[in-house]
Formats: C-alpha cells, structure tokens, sequence
C-alpha cells in the first residue's frame, strides 16, 4: 500500500516514511518489517555488507520495485533523484546534452519565457492577448525562480568545475569519457536536477581529494535531504547525520555519523543481549514454577498469574548470531637495517622512457624500519607507479635500493598478481607449495573464504574475495616491508575495519597509497604529498596532513550556519535594500567566477607547452599558482552558493 504524506510533524516535512515493509526473492527474505523516515534536511548514510539488501530498499523507497507487505508513504509530488553504482548515458550524447536533460523543464521554461517576452514587445498593452501574456509570464516566472532557472548557469559551472570538468569541451560525446568520467559525470547530472530527495549509491569511488572535499561542501549546504550509500567511512563521518544498517534483513538506526555508529551499535548489540538473556533467564523460571505447581490445588492462584504473565510478556527479539570476524595477522621472521628502503633521483615514464611521457624525475625518499607512510597526490600524478618501480615491474630512472634483511610483499589495486584460471587453493598453493591444503583453507577461513569457496575460479570471486586471496598469499609471505596499492578498495566497511586494526598492529615496516581517508587517519604515521616535481612529508595523519598543507583549508573558510542563513534570509526578504545588494554580489561573483576560470585555463595551457613542461622550476611555480587560483574559485563559488540560498 502506498500513500501520501500531506501532513507536516513539529512543522518537519517528511518526504517518505516505510513502515513494517517486507520483500523476499523466492523464499529469502531480503527486507523484514524495515521501518524508515526520511525528512527535509536529513543526511543518512546507508549501510549493510555486500547483498545484504540496500539495492532492494533504495528500489522500493523509489519505486522501482514492489514490495510484500508494509506501507510507503509519500509527499505528494515528491521529486528523488537516485544515482545506481553503474548510471548510464546516452553515448550519443554531448555533454551539453546530457546537461540539457537533467534541466529539462528549467530550458522549458525560459524558453517559454523568452517567447511570451517577444510578444509582449509587440503586442498591445490595452489588449485583452496582453493580459493574458502578462499572466503567464508570471506564472511561468515563479515557477523558473522555484527551479533556480535563473541561477542555472553558474550552477551548472560550479558542479563541473567542482567534479573535474572545467576544461572540458562540452560538445564531446559521453562515449568519449572513461569509466570514472561517467559516473562522476552521472554525479553531476543528479546534482544539477536539484531533487527534494537526493539518494547516492557510492558516490565517491571515482573521485580524488579535492573533489571528496568539494562533495562534502556541497551535500553539507544542500537544500533537500540526501540518502548514501558508502563504504566511505571519513565521508560518512562528514555528511552523515544518522546512520542506517541493514543486517539479517533488519534496518538499525543511529544518530551521528560513522564513528559514532561504530560505538552505539556495539552497545546495543550488549544491552539486547543482556536484556534476551535476562528475559529467557525469568521465563525459565515461570515454567518451572509452573511445570512443579501445576497439579496442587493449593497454588492454583500463583500458577495462573505465572501463566498469565508468560502470556503478556513481550519477548525480547534474539540477538542476530553475530557475523564471523575477519581476521587479518601480518607478521615476519626478520628484523631489517634501519634504512628499509632508500630512492635518489627516481624517475618514471608512463608508456616507457623513449616514447612515453615523464610522470616525474628527481624523486628522493630515505625509509626507515617501523615507518607506516601514506603517499598521496592528484591523480595521475603517478603514485601507484612509484609503487610499480619500488618493485621493479616498470622502468625507471635514479636508483631504487632496499636496505639489509628487507622481505617485501605487494598487494596491487587490479590484483593483476592473482591467474584468473586458478582456483583459490592453487593460487596460494603454487606460491607455498610446502604449505599443506589445512594450512591453506585454515588461512583462507580467517578471511571468511570457506568451504566449497576455496575451489572457485579466481575469476568467479567477487572484488572483495579475490583482494583477500592475495591478502592470505602476503600473510603467508612474513615479509617485514608490505607495500600496499589501495588495499581497502575492495572490502567492505567491517573487512576495512579489521585491516585498519591488523595494519596498525602490524611490527614492521608499512609503504601505501590510499585513496581511503578514514584508514589514512587510522594506520600512518606519515603522509607524503606527491608532486610531478618532488615529494612533500608530513609526520602524522589525514588530519594532520589537512590542517598543515599549504593549500588553504575549505574548513577555514567561513560557513554560515543554517540558522543563521535563515535569520539573514528572512530579514533580507523584510529589506529590500540588502535584497538588491545580495543580487548584485550574486551577479559580480558570477563573473569573478567566470574570469578566474579563464584564468585557470589559460594557465593549465601554458603548463602544457613544451617551454614549460621542459622547465621542472618554472612548471612547479605555474602548478602552484594554479592550485592557488582553484582554491581562491572554490572560495567564490562557496559564497555564490551561500547567497544563492
């Protein structure tokens, strides 16, 4: 049954609520009783492990899929825009076009617009066609002002600059766009359709720093409510208000983001287990009295009020048996040198040092044992062909040396190491052969490969189970150097949560690169920024690595609260004075916004010619004053966005 919400609570809309939904798929139950509100303003992250059932709730919530038993109750007209993991788009297609559908009715509307504004210049002001042209004009003008039709342009500038798109040709075809290009360009779609209910289905896998950061701005200032689902957890920790898990087919709720999930779900798993047991402990003893009672008459009383009580107590739901627990150990046998790892005037060519072109040269890092290094950069910037050259699988140039008594291991992010025609059991087996098929399955269920598992074909695994293979061929291998290529990319939230744990415990020395914020935080205790031109170190973490890069902070610039943005709203719209001048800084920063991405253009062009690219000094100089006018531009359209509210 579904219905629509035409009531307000405490004067909180609410766009849609489930109550007691049910779904099964043949004889599993995938939903059971989950009950779900979301209103204006709320920011929800979505979780559950792999096909616990988050597809199947967001497709009911939307209505692309029926549901067994339950309501969903709606707002009447409600608009939802939900981004699947896997958006398409019409390969034929510009990028312009592509735009143009997601702000469909706001080009509708101001071409209606512009048509009635030609009439009305030549038709009669006596006339009855007049009036007429008059009143629709109005009309229509309301509703381009509640589509933020006037704004669209700057809008459409700010999301695409925001999510890597600035410099380019939007008469390019989509088909023309690689994989990550598509959905973060899917992303862009959906944002710009501005929807009352804005549901995500990981977001952020194709984005780098600077736009996880712009994303996190922009849901944080974002009108309506927003639904994620993510297994990134710094990003749950900045825009979630409440968290929602979905285990055994059961919807958990809490408040905070994903630290705070983490503490509370732990407590409530102990409070209902204490209070099942204590339960089952008092039944235990009601049916005793009752069974050693029952036949004298004398306690005839005392049985039946036992009776009745069984009766009208409300059992306590029996604690869902908790999952097995994953279990990452890395050890080794050998203590190194103090220096583990030590690189002079390293130098990489993406496509080879004749015809391809030089990702970076001059690079010099001295590593010692025990050190847990982080490194990150812009993408492309050549990071996991560091790693790649450290372990002699690309060319390069300068010199690469490990220090005495090094063992490595190595996890790359395609797992490209692993034969997709093994088994699980062989691919460990032919890297240990003197490791026995117990030894091996015993390993393989610590990370909860079991059973009939261990002989799929590599290439039959899923993403997460085919990291874990190659993690147990690295737990095999002791190595006391593990170098790391985007090691949580394929695991889930709970699988990230003991690898953190594992890495931190983990004795020896510790080389990664990381897109994951939340595990940047969690195991080093050094970040390294990668330039083209040299590398940058900071002793301590994500945090530490944000509060003192040089680049200003988004969380220094100063953002209004919303309080505060209703108060200055409110009396704005009592002051038509402050009204005028809101519009004309609306309008100015529009086009300081527009010059300064020329501006930026202008130089990244200039980067890219041969005089420059060929001067490593004056390259550096142009790369930092542009990271300095992109951030001075992130900065106006931050503003624009706080008075465009």
């Amino acid at each position: 049954m579904q219905s629509d919400i035409k009531q307000t609570n405490f004067g909180v809309i609410m766009l849609i609520t489930l109550t007691d939904v049910s779904k099964s798929f043949l004889d599993e139950t995938v939903l059971e009783k989950v009950n779900i509100t979301v209103n204006e303003n709320d920011r929800i992250g979505l979780l559950g492990v792999n096909a616990a059932g988050k597809s199947t709730l967001l497709n009911v919530m939307t209505g692309a899929l029926p549901y067994d038993e339950g309501t969903v109750s709606m707002k009447n007209g409600l608009k939802i825009g939900y981004l699947k993991q896997n958006e398409a788009l019409d390969g034929e297609n510009t990028l312009s076009q592509e735009i143009k559908l997601a702000l469909k009715r706001t080009y509708e509307v101001r071409d209606e617009l512009e048509e009635i504004t030609k009439k009305l210049s030549v038709t009669d002001v006596s006339t009855e066609g007049y009036a007429e042209l008059e009143s629709r004009y109005e009309k229509l003008n309301n509703e381009f002002i509640a589509l933020d039709g006037y704004a669209a342009d700057t809008k459409i500038n700010i999301i695409l600059n925001g999510l890597g798109f600035g410099d380019f040709d939007l008469n390019m075809k989509t088909a023309s766009l690689s994989g990550g290009e598509k959905m973060r360009f899917a992303i862009a779609k959906v944002l710009l359709k501005n929807p009352e209910l804005l549901i995500l289905d990981e977001p952020t896998n194709h984005l780098d720093f600077s736009m996880l950061e712009w994303l996190e701005g922009y849901l944080e200032a974002y009108k309506g409510a927003v639904l994620v689902v993510s297994h990134d957890r710094y990003f749950l920790d900045k825009i979630a208000k409440s968290i929602c898990e979905i285990e055994n087919g059961r919807l958990y709720s809490y408040k905070g983001g994903y630290s705070s999930f983490l503490k509370q779900k732990e407590e409530r798993l102990k409070v209902q287990q204490r209070e099942y047991s204590r339960q089952q402990r008092e039944i235990e003893q009601l049916e005793d009295y009752v069974s050693k009672n029952l036949a004298r008459s004398s306690s005839a009383n005392s049985v039946g009020s036992r009776v009745k009580a069984l009766e009208k107590m409300e059992a306590v739901r029996k604690p869902n048996p908790r999952p097995k627990d994953i279990h990452f150990k890395f050890d080794y046998d050998i203590e190194p040198y103090k220096v583990v790892l030590t690189l002079k005037d390293v130098g990489v060519f993406a496509g080879g040092k004749q015809t391809g072109r030089q990702l970076y040269s001059g690079l010099s890092l001295e590593v010692l044992s025990g050190e847990k290094i982080a490194i990150v950069g812009r993408n492309g910037v050549g990071k996991s062909s560091l790693l790649k050259a450290v372990m002699k699988k690309i060319g390069f140039t300068g010199t690469i040396r490990f220090g005495g008594n090094v063992k490595t291991a190595y996890f790359d992010q395609e797992l490209e190491q692993l034969d997709l025609n093994d088994t699980v059991i062989e691919a460990v087996h032919k890297l240990f052969p003197g490791k026995t098929d117990f030894e091996i399955r015993s390993a393989l269920g610590r990370l909860l490969i079991e059973d009939e598992a261990v002989f799929k074909r590599v290439r039959d695994l899923s993403g997460a189970n085919r990291a874990k293979v190659l993690f147990c061929i690295i737990m095999f291998r002791r190595a006391n150097l593990l170098i790391l290529d985007e090691p949580t990319n394929h695991l889930d939230y709970i699988a990230k949560q003991a690898l953190d744990e594992a890495l931190k415990n983990f004795g020896g020395t510790l080389i990664t690169v990381s897109h994951d914020r939340y595990f940047l935080n969690s195991v080093p205790d050094k970040i390294i920024e990668m330039f083209p031109d040299g590398l940058k170190i900071y002793n301590g973490n994500y945090d530490y690595y944000l509060e003192h890069r040089s680049l200003p902070q988004k969380e220094e610039k100063p953002i209004k609260s919303e309080s505060r943005n209703k108060a200055e709203y409110a009396a704005s719209k009592l002051n038509k004075a402050d009204e005028r001048k809101k519009r004309a800084r609306l309008n100015l920063l529009s086009k300081e916004i527009e010059n300064s991405e020329k501006e930026i253009a202008r130089l990244k062009e200039l980067s890219a010619s041969e005089e420059v690219v060929t001067d490593y000094i004056k390259l550096g100089e142009i790369l930092e004053e542009i990271s300095e006018k992109e951030n001075e531009l992130e900065a106006l359209e931050l503003e624009w966005l706080e008075l465009s509210e």
